[in-house]
């Protein structure tokens, strides 16, 4: 772990002291490339006394190089644009590198941020069937919840694209024994006409924690160290009482508008607040569907709309613009 330490304080001054594109280009191949210092090392955690712990502090500083390097790329080039041609010759620079999407970002920070909170990550199909995608989530074929939400079918009515990732709660719910804790990240669908804030494919961060003496309470513990850790100690927060048919009770959470702080605009359609998910204590029937005594444990299930959490940590205002295909596009940094 140390050596991991000496070599981020190498690279950071290695890339610090890059000036031109060429420069920069030869620290990547360096640090980044095929056969650079990094391959090397990912190589060799098999070899490490705790792989796990080594290659997660090596995900990080690969990650925070990538950052580094795509920064500085950005002075560099504008040094060779405005260094002086010799001897007329025409000087190319090199295309600018890449950048991860403001969805895989916020997504990485918030597994990081669950892990930290003991849930482990999982997937689960996009093409999903009505069982578990209403049915063992409490809402049967008859329930009125079912016009809330106008789904997309790709054989009607059995498979459809999911409308959430609560799918995966249903599944996981089935197949882990308790206690235990989840969390899920995927794409979902419905049949939304494209506005400024919605979106017919969009983004879900859910979750669910099952054990012997959960309560709201440990809910929204999760979540506040969610919004610090995320967002910063100054994000303003609020809960109310909200209806969904898998949870008893449930609440809504939502955070002041990240445009007007509070003021109202059409982002926030002039309430001030911008939801972003919601939560609740699961519904002994869900329990029971699942096999699992509601006499002997309890659970909170989750979902974040994570393309507001982007929203909101990279003031973007526009939905569509993280869904726009324009590769160029980079926003500012939070």
């Amino acid at each position: 772990m140390d050596n991991l330490s000496k070599i981020q304080s190498e690279s950071k001054t290695k890339i610090k002291t890059a000036t031109t594109s060429a420069e920069l280009e030869k620290v990547h191949i360096e640090l980044l490339g095929r056969h650079g210092l990094l391959h090397k090392l990912f190589s060799d955690i098999k070899n490490q006394p705790d792989p796990k712990a080594y290659g997660q502090q090596l995900n990080r500083l690969k990650n925070e190089i990538e950052e580094l390097i795509n920064k500085k790329s950005l002075s560099v080039e504008t040094h060779d644009r405005a260094s002086p041609q010799k001897n007329n010759k025409t000087v190319f620079s090199l295309p600018k590198l890449g950048h991860l999407h403001p969805i895989t970002i916020t997504e990485r920070q918030l597994n990081e941020l669950f892990r930290k909170l003991g849930f482990s990550l999982y997937d689960g199909p996009e093409i999903e069937t009505d069982e578990y995608c209403f049915q063992r989530l409490n809402v049967p074929i008859d329930h009125p919840s079912r016009e809330m939400q106008d789904s997309i079918y790709i054989h009607e009515p059995e498979h459809l694209l999911r409308t959430q990732t609560s799918s995966i709660e249903a599944r996981l719910l089935t197949q882990e024994k308790p206690p235990f804790k989840a969390a899920f990240p995927g794409r979902t669908y419905r049949n939304e006409k494209v506005t400024k804030s919605n979106h017919f494919i969009f983004h879900q961060y859910q979750g669910v924690a099952v054990d012997k003496n959960i309560t709201l309470k440990d809910a929204i513990g999760t979540f506040n160290t969610l919004f610090k850790g995320l967002y910063g100690n100054d994000v303003h927060a609020r809960y109310r009482c909200k209806y969904y048919p898998e949870v008893e009770p449930g609440m809504g959470f939502d955070l002041e508008c990240f445009s007007c702080h509070g003021a109202g605009c059409s982002i926030c359609k002039g309430a001030g607040w911008i939801e972003m998910g919601g939560a609740g204590i699961i519904h002994p029937k869900v329990l029971t569907m699942a096999g699992i005594d509601p006499k002997i444990w309890r659970g909170f299930a989750f979902g974040l709309g994570l393309d507001r959490w982007v929203m909101a940590k990279f003031n973007i205002k526009d939905i569509r613009t993280l869904l726009g295909g324009n590769l160029a596009y980079k926003p500012n940094e939070p």
